[in-house]
């Protein structure tokens, strides 16, 4: 291995895709169990390494030296090899400032909680004295002399103004968790999640539709990458590559998701946005089709609407776990509150706004098989695509136009 990153489960890492925005060479991931950590360091058959949970601190004694930064946090993530020597690092200290910048989560004067007590957590906790913060409090499932628990944070301590996470919880494949309820929390002003697969944590969407700044782990993780590369090269780090690390993975890892009404041209437009940007299609109606194991109409007929909706979001939460794909939704899976928050995590929501003497009723589709009901649906409807919606595109232009059109919007 010349450069690369090593932890415990790594399944999750954007940290190849990040390495290779910045630089030219191979960037390898390596899984390593805890017997294998002190091994591995020891053979020193490396130029440069991340390291990341769990190990962190248990790379530390291994080292011939360490930076005055990582040692004052008390974690390295940033290894390098100069002539036999190993030279520790944490770069996310760099990185963790960068995006909380970037995100306009200002610390200075103001009450913050640190979730977790792992490596990241310690950085976080340096970046906000750093940054000015007025009290840290670290907060952790165990009462210690260092920490406050959930439960004590939760009665005591709601007056705070910033919450960082950096627990894994909320972490892919476990997307639907979030560490703590912010809504407890009346004078919050800014959040932070290390995590950043999915994009978006529904820590961080919780933030965001209460207009609070936040941010998820991505921009911090491309900025520390940049330091990282810098430092396994021995060159001047160059902080414009930041932009362009965090730019390009995201949109190469943000999902396109197209809503709508049924006859709106979804599955059309999602086909030709897939085909002309070399990314993945999926049909949520396809994939409600393999779970019911019959035509969407007939389970529709034979269960009712209600039962059809619950395997419907089976299907959607399917589909939001991936990532870099095109995803045309049913007409009606954004009714449901938890469907747009799951593809709102990994997603950009997309509206063909196609009017309604342009859409069609359907003898296939019980629901809207008659104008009338068409036109009730679309009533009812459209306020709810319009407020999912991260884009709108005029859905009265050929297929061709509108896939262009997303293409464009997306900035792809």
């Amino acid at each position: 291995m010349q450069f690369g990153l090593i932890g415990g489960v790594l399944g999750h890492s954007y940290s190849c895709e990040i390495h290779a925005a910045i630089a030219d060479y191979e960037y390898e991931l390596r899984e390593l169990k805890p017997e294998e950590v002190h091994p591995f360091i020891e053979k020193r058959e490396f130029r440069g390494i991340n390291v990341t949970i769990p190990y962190k601190q248990t790379v530390m004694p291994f080292l011939d030296e360490i930076s005055e930064t990582a040692m004052a946090i008390g974690a390295v993530n940033t290894i390098v090899n100069r002539d036999g020597r190993l030279y520790g690092y944490n770069t996310d200290f760099f990185g963790m400032t960068a995006m909380l910048e970037k995100h306009g989560v200002e610390l200075k004067g103001k009450k913050a909680l640190v979730l977790g007590t792992g490596g990241t957590s310690k950085t976080a906790n340096a970046v906000a004295d750093s940054l000015g913060a007025a009290e840290i409090l670290t907060v952790s499932r165990t009462k210690t002399e260092k920490t406050v628990t959930y439960e004590e944070a939760l009665s005591l301590h709601t007056d705070a103004e910033i919450i960082i996470n950096t627990t894994p919880v909320g972490m892919f494949p476990h997307g639907c968790g979030r560490p703590v309820d912010i809504s407890l929390f009346p004078d919050l002003s800014g959040v932070a999640d290390a995590i950043y697969n999915p994009l978006r944590t529904n820590l961080v969407l919780d933030a965001l539709e209460r207009g609070i700044p936040a941010c998820g782990g991505l921009y911090m993780l491309s900025a520390q990458g940049v330091k990282a590369s810098a430092l396994f090269r021995d060159i001047p780090c160059d902080a414009s590559l930041v932009e362009k690390a965090f730019t390009q993975v995201e949109n190469g890892k943000k999902n396109i998701v197209l809503i709508g009404m049924p006859t709106s041209g979804k599955t059309s437009v999602g086909t030709l946005v897939a085909e002309k940007t070399g990314r993945a299609f999926y049909d949520t109606d396809d994939i409600t089709r393999e779970i019911v194991g019959m035509p969407i109409h007939e389970y529709i007929r034979e269960n009712g609407e209600a039962e059809f909706r619950k395997k419907e979001k089976e299907a959607v939460a399917k589909a939001a776990e991936y990532s870099g794909a095109v995803i045309a939704t049913g007409g009606g899976a954004v009714l449901d509150k938890d469907n747009v928050r799951a593809l709102k995590r990994n997603g950009t929501l997309v509206f063909l706004n196609r009017p309604l003497e342009k859409l069609q009723a359907a003898g296939d589709r019980p629901l809207s098989d008659d104008y009338g009901k068409l036109v009730k649906m679309y009533e009812t409807r459209l306020p709810v695509y319009m407020k999912a919606a991260d884009i709108v595109i005029d859905g009265d232009i050929t297929v061709s136009e509108a896939a262009d059109t997303v293409i464009k919007e997306m900035k792809l």
